[in-house]
């Protein structure tokens, strides 16, 4: 692949600016064009005498490799069909979908056509999630019994206000469990595998919205874990995420992914962090730091490049949907 990458960004909310800032920075890649429903450029567009803007792909007169999905969730299976029908690979912004017939539409399309599929949960870029994600799969910590993670974000009403599908079923397919825990509950998935067991408890407290602000999940696993999950937009004024991991060995504690307690029998703290400081999005949906975007981004290239599957999967995130499914059917009654 001796010339750049080409992608098409889809969508041009706040989001897409995050990708164009992290592409800029990566030699090999380049933003070619923009699909806009309103077919216009909004203020992050300083790129647009390099750029073609048009309404829809087929529009479009440049030749490019991948699309970008970054518009609603609801909408991410629309233009990763018609992106893939048209030979492209495809990489969307989590979650990948809200329906799971919607998922596995886009992922039967995309293996027909010999594309690939990947998702944009970049947490599983940071140094200390890699470290972990090893030492849980080589049962250095021992039996886990407990792994509770908090979520407790905090979003002001002009977040909703200002793009009104966040706060609907239909566009957004939830509140702060399918918008911004997705992210970390796709880690503890990826950390501890698939509950057997759910039930949930959620509701909207502080924003006039037909989705949650705050909810919590209890899980139980086979081998007799018990996790729990709070996720919420409500909690003044937002707080870093947190993961309290509990097993025979000892304790651990990531706070917006990093190592910040270890207490562990016979192994020295693993944390590769080294003082880096991660974007948690507490308080905030704006993305300062794109390095994670980035890694996203370099390991999706290569991935076309060598043909083998992106770092997380199609399938992998399939998974992240399911189970935020399954934590809003188990509400209790």
């Amino acid at each position: 692949m001796k010339d750049k990458f080409k992608f098409v960004i889809a969508g041009f909310g706040n989001i897409a600016s995050t990708y164009i800032s992290a592409i800029k920075k990566i030699d090999n890649a380049d933003v070619v064009g923009v699909i806009s429903r309103t077919g216009h450029e909004n203020s992050t567009s300083n790129l647009k005498d390099k750029i073609e803007f048009e309404k829809s792909l087929k529009k479009l007169k440049t030749n490019f490799d991948a699309v970008i999905i970054c518009t609603p969730n609801g909408l991410h299976h629309t233009l990763a069909i018609k992106a893939a029908s048209m030979g492209k690979h495809v990489l969307t912004e989590k979650p990948i979908d809200i329906s799971l017939r919607s998922i596995d539409k886009m992922i039967d399309i995309c293996k027909k056509n010999n594309v690939k599929l990947g998702v944009a949960y970049q947490r599983r870029m940071n140094p200390d999630n890699i470290v972990m994600k090893k030492i849980i799969s080589e049962n250095k910590l021992g039996r886990i019994f407990a792994a509770d993670l908090t979520v407790k974000n905090y979003r002001p009403d002009s977040y909703y206000y200002n793009a009104p599908y966040r706060g609907t079923w239909a566009l957004n397919g939830g509140g702060p469990f399918m918008m911004q825990a997705s992210h970390n509950i796709d880690l503890y998935l990826w950390f501890f595998g698939k509950p057997n067991k759910i039930v949930s408890d959620y509701d909207t407290f502080i924003h006039k919205i037909e989705v949650e602000d705050h909810g919590a999940a209890l899980l139980r696993y086979k081998n007799g874990m018990i996790g729990t999950i709070i996720a919420s937009t409500a909690a003044k004024p937002g707080f870093d995420p947190k993961l309290e991991i509990h097993s025979e060995a000892g304790t651990v504690v990531m706070e917006n992914d990093i190592i910040t307690l270890w207490a562990v029998e016979g192994i020295e703290n693993p944390s590769q962090a080294k003082g880096k400081k991660v974007f948690s999005g507490a308080s905030s949906a704006v993305v300062s730091d794109t390095s994670s975007h980035e890694a996203i981004i370099k390991d999706f290239i290569q991935a076309v490049k060598e043909n083998r599957e992106p770092v997380v999967s199609a399938e992998a995130a399939r998974l992240t949907t399911d189970i935020i499914l399954k934590i809003y059917k188990s509400k209790i009654k």
